[in-house]
């Protein structure tokens, strides 16, 4: 530690202090403004990576809480010959982080340095294999596939990118996954000299970087389970790296999500049709020529099918797309025996093969084979102990089964994970307190007891810049006539701000049902609706919300967050009911019984919290600038008839209010 200091300086801390000065470095930037907020952010940040501590930051919107972290910890990155791992939840953030902050540092910081963005390998062509694809395309693929193959060939020879984002048509997944990069096969001793192979180009760029972003899913697919971690001695994903997490408030249920099991129905069959498909007969046991093979890759999609067909018939899905299951042994298992069988049968067929590349495919297929058979082990005998099992509807059509296990506390699991001595790892948002300071509800749920914590104030001035309106006047959410008044007020405050309205829902069909019932009352004031969910994807409806005057959005979840509208095109947010969630959902249902177990609340330690930082989630999305103005109106009386209604007008920003 005290190497560590020196070799920095001890000036370290104080240096970037004066980066965000009122005479700083920053002072450069176009319309930098000096916020006392965000350079104690900076500090904070800057003398947490100094003493290798864990550090939560909760910073209020308008703090520029981006820069704040960016500075110090791409200083800090190049003077320690160190990588920053900066983790988003959204895509709109990576590109902000990207295109607009990370030049800014650039350009202000007396330092050079390359920043690079990690996409997961699976978005990458890899050229050898799609060379080899063409070789072998008479086996691998239909008539109308190769013509897919050909286009991705054309396109190969002029992208510099590589990666399914700059197809402007996206291929067939079945040709996709004959010509992407993976893991075993596309490797720096394979293809890493090749200059027009994609992912290792990217690689090698990752590798010299000393600034990486990427997203939540993507950084726990990368971590791995927990003993990996703790076998490290040093870092992350590189063994010189530290963490940082914006948007930390969805790390528990990102982690959650890919800490766990996930089985797929669809993704079982595509590996096994890999090896043969019986309706085009064509894959790899066709290039290898093996008959035995064949027969035991037809017949094991159809029993696939059945298993699944016979998990299905347990489940009840009256509730949803998901279905819970309590105990073991929810089907017999009639398939992990046959899916030992063609793990078998590959590995024999690996033997008599003499082509190189041909054996590292097939070993691939193996391993993935071997993954689903001890994965639905550990599902039909519930094996992982303090995990929840659920089966999920899935795909567009809700088709396809997904058999899930995820542990139901996910704190003693990143406490193993992200908060080991000897490491930094920092988490920020704009929503972390529930009532306290110490921010000490969002740290027990991630496992971060331990960290320090920091809540900074916004520096816009809310008594100004909104007005708060609580309708009391609103029947209870779960009272006949409640949608009637829905369609009144909501009418009326769209009404006085012509327009420019985000109206924020916690159900779809809640949201769809009142969307139908005002749909003359918008045509006939000459309002533009948007409504999520309607085949317009979320970008596109932001964009035509933000450019086409008198807009009004209709959004559930994922409108609540991580979305920005500076300037007039957004003067009103309306939320049309606290959002509690819902307990249908295993992992959340399970969350609530392990709290009951324990002696605890469920109300008070789960659910109040949560919608408490979800409502702060929504209000935000109205100020975004110091010249922001605009009103919220909450459509929910229980805001003042219930005792926790307290709570939720404690944790918004002081404002006028006005009680309807």
């Amino acid at each position: 530690m005290i190497a560590l200091k020196d070799s920095l300086g001890s000036d370290f801390v104080e240096r970037v202090r004066g980066i965000f000065a009122e005479d700083g470095l920053l002072a450069k930037a176009r319309n930098f403004e000096y916020r006392l907020q965000q350079q104690e952010m900076a500090v904070a940040i800057a003398r947490a990576l100094e003493e290798e501590r864990h550090l939560v930051v909760e910073a209020g919107t308008g703090v520029g809480k981006s820069l704040a972290y960016l500075v110090p910890a791409t200083l800090f990155a190049v003077e320690q010959h160190k990588k920053a791992i900066i983790s988003t939840h959204t895509i709109n953030l990576q590109e902000q982080l990207l295109h607009k902050d990370i030049p800014i540092v650039k350009k202000v910081l007396p330092i050079e340095f390359e920043a690079a963005l990690m996409k997961g390998r699976q978005n990458y062509l890899c050229p050898r294999r799609l060379e080899r694809a063409l070789a072998q395309s008479a086996e691998l693929f239909t008539t109308t596939e190769q013509a897919d193959l050909i286009r991705l060939t054309e396109w190969a020879r002029t992208t510099t990118d590589g990666t399914l984002s700059d197809l402007s048509i996206e291929p067939d997944p079945k040709v996709w996954m004959q010509v992407n990069s993976e893991a075993h096969i596309c490797t720096a001793k394979t293809c890493g000299g090749n200059p027009r192979c994609f992912f290792q180009q990217a690689r090698k760029r990752l590798l010299a970087a000393d600034v990486v972003v990427l997203n939540h899913t993507l950084l726990f697919m990368l971590l791995g389970n927990p003993a990996e971690q703790e076998e490290r001695e040093e870092g992350y994903l590189f063994p010189n790296d530290f963490l940082i997490f914006d948007e930390a408030h969805t790390l528990e249920q990102v982690a959650s999500r890919q800490i766990g099991i996930g089985i797929s129905q669809y993704g079982l069959r595509s590996t096994i049709q890999r090896l043969y498909n019986a309706r085009t007969k064509k894959g790899l046991f066709t290039v290898t020529r093996d008959a035995a093979g064949v027969t035991l890759a037809a017949s094991l999609v159809e029993e696939a099918d059945r298993f699944f067909a016979a998990v299905e018939e347990r489940a009840n899905f009256k509730k949803g797309r998901e279905y819970r299951v309590r105990e073991a042994g929810l089907v017999d298992d009639q398939i992990s025996g046959r899916l030992t069988n063609l793990q078998a049968r590959i590995v024999e067929v690996v033997k008599k093969t003499e082509d190189e590349f041909l054996k590292v495919e097939l070993a691939e297929l193996a391993r993935r084979i071997r993954d689903a058979r001890e994965g639905i082990g550990i599902f039909l005998q519930q094996s992982a102990e303090e995990y929840v099992y659920w089966v999920e509807r899935t795909g567009k059509a809700q088709q396809n089964l997904t058999l899930n296990a995820a542990p139901v506390d996910v704190a003693p699991v990143l406490r193993r994970m992200l908060f080991r001595d000897g490491c930094s790892s920092i988490m920020t948002s704009a929503t972390l307190a529930v009532g306290r300071p110490d921010l000490m509800y969002f740290r027990r749920r991630i496992g971060a007891d331990d960290a320090g914590a920091l809540q900074l104030g916004s520096p816009f001035d809310f008594l100004k810049q909104m007005k708060l309106f609580v309708v009391r006047k609103m029947p209870d959410p779960r009272a006949q006539g409640y949608n009637e008044a829905l369609a009144e007020w909501v009418a009326r405050f769209v009404g006085e701000t012509d327009g420019r309205a985000f109206v924020l829902f916690t159900s779809y069909r809640a949201m769809q049902q009142l969307a139908d019932e005002m749909e003359d009352f918008f045509d006939d004031k000459n309002m533009n609706l948007l409504v999520q969910g309607q085949g317009m994807p979320r970008s596109r409806l932001l964009e035509e919300f933000k450019s086409t005057p008198r807009s009004v959005l209709f959004g559930t979840d994922s409108f609540w967050m991580g979305v920005d509208v500076p300037g007039d095109a957004l003067s009103n947010v309306i939320i049309t009911r606290l959002p509690f969630a819902v307990p249908d959902h295993p992992l959340i249902e399970a969350k609530l019984e392990l709290i009951e177990a324990r002696g605890g609340d469920a109300f008070t330690q789960y659910s109040l919290p949560e919608a408490i930082l979800k409502f702060r989630q929504g209000v935000g999305r109205l100020i975004r600038t110091k010249s922001d103005h605009g009103i919220v109106v909450i459509l929910d009386n229980r805001i003042v008839t219930k005792t926790y209604g307290r709570a939720f007008l404690k944790a918004l920003p002081q404002c006028p209010v006005t009680v309807l």
